[in-house]
């Protein structure tokens, strides 16, 4: 299978061939592609692909509620009973968003969802796949920490900023003038929140694990606590853009399947990998949701 640059070069010669421009050469190519990883795999696939490494301004590159409906079409004529593979390339997003897109995509194909992460799937897309029965990672792979983000604050260092000036000042009350100012800039509405997006994202991923990728386990109950606590633990991963790798996914108990173990899957996978991250250039979409039919939304802002 190519790499970028000759997926890039096929491109090309594809467009050359389109004179008239009546059809897309990336559009072209990354369907033929898509369709071979499909002829692979036997299972149903669907791309969600984000624009935020190719177009970081753009709107809708974020989980959102607009990707039912984007899902809903790429759905629409598919053989259930072939399972979903969900390939994942995006920044993350609204929580609630990402528990409502997995509550019907579980209604439609059940357990049978397996994640394929080529390159990055953070915060929000790190839950999503975590709701998936098995996640496919290559050694360039990368997931991200799910504690959620409110006004551009991380909720759970919040939260904990919050408890260790409480403890401070229970400790010492000459340190309240201190953290008088320090805590003047938190609405105690927004405070609230920070401690129940802390609660809903933790129950939600704690939730998902334990009716799919952990099920029949008989020590699921003490991994996923595990899982989400490496997931979540501010403290530990100091970034809400901490990059997490493959071996800190299978030592914290995410069951992971190497991209690497087969080899025909690998190349297919990151070929159309290339394929996505080309169109999203060329067009400046903010989001691309395709299915291995060609039924595709993509958000290209005006």
């Amino acid at each position: 299978m190519p790499n970028w640059g000759q997926v890039l070069s096929e491109i090309q010669a594809q467009d050359a061939k389109l004179r008239n421009g009546a059809v897309s050469a990336v559009d072209t190519v990354r369907r033929r592609y898509l369709k071979r990883l499909q002829k692979h795999t036997g299972r149903n696939i669907i791309a969600y692909y984000s624009g935020w490494l190719t177009n970081p301004g753009a709107v809708g590159i974020d989980v959102n509620d607009e990707d039912k409906a984007a899902f809903m079409m790429a759905i629409h004529g598919l053989d259930k009973a072939k399972g979903l593979d969900l390939i994942l390339h995006t920044p993350g997003g609204g929580l609630a968003a990402a528990e409502s897109l997995v509550d019907y995509l579980r209604r439609v194909f059940g357990n049978d969802m397996r994640a394929i992460v080529p390159h990055l799937a953070m915060s929000a897309g790190t839950m999503i796949a975590c709701a998936c029965k098995s996640i496919v990672m290559g050694k360039q792979s990368n997931l991200g920490p799910i504690d959620p983000q409110l006004g551009g604050l991380p909720a759970a260092a919040v939260k904990k900023e919050i408890e260790r000036a409480l403890a401070e000042i229970k400790a010492d009350p000459h340190r309240l003038q201190f953290w008088q100012f320090v805590l003047g800039k938190y609405q105690p509405t927004f405070v609230s929140q920070c401690e129940q997006a802390v609660d809903m994202a933790e129950k939600f991923v704690h939730s998902r694990l334990l009716d799919n990728m952990l099920l029949g386990d008989p020590d699921a109950q003490n991994r996923a606590d595990h899982i989400v606590r490496e997931l979540s633990d501010v403290d530990k991963n100091k970034s809400h853009a901490r990059h997490i790798h493959i071996d800190d996914c299978k030592k914290m108990g995410l069951k992971i399947e190497l991209l690497e173990d087969d080899q025909d899957f690998q190349e297919a996978a990151l070929t159309v990998h290339h394929c996505y991250m080309h169109s999203l250039s060329v067009s400046g979409a903010a989001k691309i949701v395709e299915n291995h039919m060609g039924a595709a939304f993509i958000k290209v802002p005006s």
